[in-house]
């Protein structure tokens, strides 16, 4: 049994793979439905958020269960083979646990740090036990996770890491292009991290906002909120051209500024100092705009490197440390409770072994002493002890290597067990 992750999110598909893929109740039944009904899939649970649409499955076979959820999301939704080809977010065994951590904890996320996505993990865990489609495994992991990210919110400053880079990124458009108080900023996207830096920027008293969004619909959600004007992306020039800053953070996994935009609109502005503030990973903003002459560009590392050294940001770090301790721990008792079953069928085997000759004994030694039965059965309790701790430790250590298969099958072939009990 191993751990899936199997998905689409905001790190390998666009916007616009991502609204296709979105699940409403009809869709998110459907996959839910084909996930329980495959043969390769025990346990499983469906996140489905703005960013992310993923399935967390506990799985007998690799390849057959990829197959039917591939199946699945292309059935429910109007993602494409091709789609799940070009963006699929694919992760397995100590990986997928890893990723589920991260989920958790916020470090996945497009505003990293945020915490909104604790209660979707809830959410979906809860449907998956009142369901029925989420079992011991993956309801541990799920627990652990949340817990772990909780920890995360509670012992580091992580909420704060998005303002902190909106915060900079701002100071740095100030260096370049002089007080925001008057400027003209234009905010690219209408996402999370979006929102925190037009929020941002309209607090530093800029003149005018502009919001672009590919989907028109979400750039006018977000500007009548904050009181900014809202233009479509076919618009994106003549807003380059108007602005004195330039956030972006689209989502998108191609560039949404080139180099030719930002020329044509440096030529459109006579020269004027410019500033791009790059929020996306991967980037929305071609790296190159920053060798022209009066643009300076800044992306998510030039901006960990003006908050820490080296590019990292210290509350990041805290809480991949925390998360990584967590995901050691939790795979050591994932690889204890994977073995468990193994385990505790040789050892109940052994122990019904004990228990007929120590019976048998007494019937054939009917003139033994009650102190030497107990000698002798404490020395044959003993010895199974000894004999059965080595492949007990093993057994433990290949789980947590993920190689403890062809042993497991081999206990079963060698000493006839079964569930919990076997015959020896």
């Amino acid at each position: 049994m191993s751990l899936l992750a199997f998905g689409l999110n905001h790190r390998r598909a666009p916007i616009s793979v991502l609204e296709r893929a979105a699940l409403d109740e009809t869709s998110l039944s459907q996959i839910i439905e084909a996930a329980t009904a495959s043969p390769d899939i025990s346990e499983h649970l469906v996140v489905a958020t703005c960013n992310r649409t993923e399935i967390y499955a506990e799985v007998t076979a690799f390849h057959g269960a990829v197959a039917d959820l591939t199946a699945a999301l292309t059935q429910a939704t109007d993602i494409t083979q091709d789609d799940l080809k070009a963006h699929l977010d694919l992760h397995y065994g100590d990986a997928a646990v890893a990723h589920v951590f991260n989920v958790a904890a916020g470090l996945d996320s497009m505003a990293v740090g945020e915490s909104q996505i604790l209660g979707q993990l809830r959410d979906a865990l809860g449907r998956g036990q009142s369901e029925g489609h989420v079992g011991t495994n993956l309801n541990a992991l799920v627990q652990q996770a949340l817990r772990t990210g909780k920890r995360v919110h509670s012992e580091t400053a992580i909420d704060e890491v998005s303002r902190s880079l909106v915060g900079e990124g701002l100071d740095a458009a100030e260096e370049h292009v002089g007080a925001l108080a008057g400027a003209h900023v234009l905010v690219v996207g209408a996402g999370a991290m979006s929102a925190l830096a037009a929020t941002s920027a309209i607090r530093r008293g800029v003149a005018e906002l502009t919001v672009v969004n590919r989907t028109h619909e979400r750039g006018v959600s977000l500007a009548e909120r904050l009181g900014a004007r809202a233009r479509p992306a076919h618009e994106l020039a003549q807003a380059l051209a108007d602005a004195d800053v330039v956030i972006s953070c689209t989502g998108s996994t191609g560039l949404a500024i080139t180099l030719p935009d930002v020329a044509d609109a440096q030529v459109a502005r006579g020269g004027l100092p410019q500033a791009f503030i790059d929020l996306a990973l991967p980037h929305d903003i071609a790296h190159e705009v920053a060798d022209l002459s009066e643009v300076t560009r800044l992306g998510l590392a030039e901006l960990g490197d003006r908050l820490g050294p080296g590019g990292s940001v210290p509350e990041v770090e805290e809480a991949r440390t925390i998360v990584g301790d967590a995901v050691t721990k939790h795979l050591g008792q994932r690889a204890a409770s994977i073995a468990g079953p193994t385990v505790r069928a040789l050892r109940s085997a052994a122990q019904q072994v004990v228990e007929r000759e120590l019976a048998r004994l007494g019937q054939r030694t009917p003139g033994m002493s009650e102190s030497d039965r107990a000698e002798v059965d404490r020395a044959v309790h003993r010895i199974v002890e000894k004999l059965l701790h080595a492949p007990t430790v093993r057994a433990k250590e290949l789980a947590s290597d993920g190689r403890f298969g062809e042993y497991e099958d081999a206990l079963h072939q060698l000493f006839d067990l079964h569930a919990e009990g076997g015959a020896l």
